[in-house]
């Protein structure tokens, strides 16, 4: 193993040299974590928009249900997913299993809870808030859905930011489902677990880096979009 010092000095060695393994496996991550936060937007937000906007029986059941997912351990996706793409399972004939595609499936499922359940609460309460204007109005259905939701943009780009930065720390399901092989399903989460055990810690620490950099860029997006949104509403 080697030692602190120099482990550290050749993490940022890889870093500002932008090695091109390191490079090859901080893209991966990008693109899978980035698919599936475009995807659980997709299917989230008009979930929770419309938890949110209308009352309908079993709304309120809903709503817990949202609230209870957004806690769903990783590992159980991981291998609900695992045993549906594999070769026993009803979609294995499709070969997905040991894929990225596999990776941004078990990530969506991760993040659509998240992305409908805090759209839900943003929604709601802006709905609560323009209720009486909407009713004098006469707007209903899906232009008032359209309404709050372009309101509310900023929030929901914040409960965006939010998804990324939960699908991009995950490790328990994508290497349940992605299987870390390397060139093909390695990300910076699974490399990470996967060089610390080997004892090769420059690789390990400059993800680590890398990880922590987005993380407070992730941060500092969400914190000026709030920013922007305070201005907009008092412009």
């Amino acid at each position: 193993m080697e030692s602190l010092g120099s482990a550290v000095a050749d993490a940022f060695g890889l870093v500002l040299s932008g090695d091109p393994a390191l490079m090859e496996i901080i893209g991966l991550s990008l693109r899978v974590t980035l698919s599936a936060v475009v995807l659980a937007c997709l299917f989230g937000l008009p979930i929770g928009a419309a938890a949110g906007a209308f009352r309908f029986p079993g709304r309120t059941a809903l709503a817990v249900v949202l609230n209870a997912l957004m806690g769903l351990p990783p590992v159980v996706v991981g291998l609900g997913v695992y045993l549906t793409l594999s070769a026993s399972g009803p979609l294995g004939v499709l070969g997905l299993l040991y894929t990225p595609t596999a990776m941004v499936i078990a990530q969506t499922i991760l993040v659509t809870p998240i992305v409908a359940a805090l759209t839900r609460q943003v929604i709601e309460d802006l709905n609560s808030e323009y209720a009486e204007q909407f009713a004098s109005l006469g707007v209903r259905g899906t232009d008032r859905v359209g309404a709050l939701l372009w309101d509310a943009r900023y929030s929901l780009l914040t409960v965006a930011l939010a998804g990324f930065g939960r699908a991009i720390a995950e490790v328990g399901a994508v290497i349940i489902v992605g299987g870390n092989i390397n060139h093909v399903t390695r990300v910076m989460t699974t490399t990470i677990a996967l060089e610390t055990s080997k004892g090769n810690l420059s690789l390990a620490l400059a993800l680590g880096v890398v990880l922590l950099a987005i993380a407070f860029i992730v941060n500092a997006l969400a914190m000026a979009v709030r920013a922007s949104a305070a201005r907009s509403a008092y412009a």
